[in-house]
C-alpha cells in the first residue's frame, strides 16, 4: 500500500497487539547447531516477516526422544506471548511437536500448525489411487503411532528415518556446532532411496523434520518426485494468515 493508497479515501487502522505484518509465530527448540539457509531457523529462509520465541530447555534429543515430556507449559506460554506480540498463526520447529497440536490450539486463539505431518492426509488426497506418501524423519525409533494419530495420519504410512546415516540426525539430535551439509544431504538422500525401495508405491515425499528443508529441492531432483516440508506447509499456512490482496489492481483503495 502506497501513501497515495492510505489517503485515498477514509480508512479505519486497528490495532490490539505490539508487532504488525509478521503473521507466523515460530517456537524454536534451544539448540546450537547450525541452521543453513532452509531451514525455518534461519530468518532469511522466509519470504516474508516471521516472529520467533525459544522455548529454554527444549532440547532436540528431549522433544524427538522424549516427546517433549514435561515441556508443554512453557511452550503453551511462549504460543500465548507470540499471539501478544502480533502472531496470527502459530508453527514449531520440530515435527514431533505434533503431540502438542490440540494443546496449543486450546491455548491460543489462533491457528496452529505444529507439525509437517500435518499435510500427509492432504498429499494423499492428491496422489493417484496407487500411490501413497511417505514420510522422512530424523529419527524413526520414536516416532510413534501416537505422533501420526495426533495429524490424522494412517498408521501404515511408510516412514523412514535418517537415524542410521552418519550426520544428519547425529549433528541435530546431538545439538552440535559444526555441520558437513554434504553429509547432511547424502544422508537425507539415501534414507529417502532406501523408502522408496522398500515401498514402491510411495509417490511422494513429506519430510516430518524441518532441518530438511535445504535439501528438499535435491530430493525432488534426484527421485523426481513432489517432496512437501515445514517449507511448503507454511507457505500454505501463511497465505490463508495473510492473503495477498489484489485491490490494489481492481481499483480498490484498499
Amino acid at each position: 500500500m502506497t501513501a497515495t493508497d492510505i489517503m485515498a479515501g477514509p480508512t479505519l487502522a486497528h490495532g490490539g497487539k505490539t508487532v504488525f505484518g509478521a503473521a507466523v509465530g515460530i517456537l524454536m527448540l534451544d539448540t546450537r547447531f547450525p541452521r543453513i539457509p532452509g531451514d525455518m531457523g534461519n530468518a532469511s529462509s522466509w519470504p516474508f516477516p516471521v516472529l520467533y520465541r525459544v522455548v529454554r530447555g527444549a532440547s532436540p534429543e528431549h522433544v524427538v526422544k522424549r516427546e517433549a515430556s514435561g515441556l508443554l507449559p512453557e511452550f503453551v506460554a511462549a504460543a500465548r506471548d507470540l499471539v501478544a506480540d502480533g502472531a496470527d498463526g502459530i508453527t514449531t520447529n520440530c515435527g514431533f511437536l505434533a503431540l502438542f497440536q490440540n494443546a496449543l490450539a486450546e491455548a491460543v486463539d489462533v491457528p496452529v500448525a505444529s507439525s509437517s505431518l500435518m499435510q500427509v492426509p492432504l498429499v494423499q488426497r492428491l496422489l493417484p489411487p496407487h500411490k501413497v506418501p511417505g514420510i522422512v524423519t530424523i529419527c524413526a525409533e520414536t516416532l510413534s503411532d501416537s505422533h501420526l494419530s495426533a495429524c490424522g495420519v494412517p498408521l501404515d504410512t511408510p516412514v523412514i528415518g535418517t537415524d542410521n546415516g552418519e550426520e544428519f540426525s547425529r549433528v541435530i539430535l546431538g545439538d552440535e556446532k559444526m555441520l558437513d551439509v554434504g553429509k547432511a544431504r547424502a544422508d537425507v538422500l539415501a534414507a529417502s532411496r532406501q523408502l522408496l525401495e522398500r515401498s514402491p508405491q510411495v509417490g511422494a515425499l513429506v519430510l516430518e523434520c524441518t532441518n530438511m528443508v535445504p535439501y528438499a529441492a535435491y530430493l525432488r531432483e534426484q527421485l523426481r518426485m513432489p517432496v512437501f516440508s515445514i517449507y511448503s506447509f507454511v507457505q500454505w499456512f501463511h497465505a490463508g494468515l495473510l492473503p495477498r490482496s489484489f485491490s490494489a489492481r481492481l481499483g480498490d483503495p484498499r
